[in-house]
């Protein structure tokens, strides 16, 4: 056996993966709903201003910007839900997949609409999946 395929068949011993368990991808600490809040709340401010303006290129900045924030609301909220709530959760609160479920897809609305009552049910959809959370971590 050479020199070479020795060291590789040491280093395979080595260097082989052990698995790691954790409640989430990262340590505890990285997720927080505040992202999608404060996503949410610009979505929300936009549209005020819209709503409030009379001038027509500021107005369509307005969309293309709550489009944007109203994407990364959605992306905020998958990340919680994909990689944060754990089976363990959704037996304690059937109704995250529900709650998670219309939450995305009222931000997908907001990309749709200038009213800003769909902002507001957003941030309260928003606001339960915030309560869940933290109950989540006392425990």
């Amino acid at each position: 056996m050479t020199l070479l395929v020795r060291l590789l068949a040491l280093a395979d011993r080595v260097s082989s993966p052990r698995p790691a368990y954790a409640h989430c991808d990262l340590p505890c600490g990285v997720y927080d709903p505040v992202q999608a809040k404060v996503e949410a709340e610009s979505v929300k401010a936009i549209l005020e201003k819209y709503q409030a303006s009379t001038d027509e290129v500021f107005k369509e900045r307005c969309i293309i910007i709550k489009e944007e924030r109203a994407e990364l609301v959605k992306h905020h909220l998958w990340v919680l839900w994909t990689d944060y709530f754990k089976p363990p959760h959704l037996e304690k609160y059937p109704e995250l997949h529900d709650i998670f479920w219309k939450a995305t897809k009222t931000a997908g609305e907001t990309k749709h609409s200038t009213d800003v009552a769909v902002a507001d049910d957003l941030l309260s959809q928003i606001a339960e999946i915030d309560r869940i959370f933290w109950e989540t971590k006392k425990g």
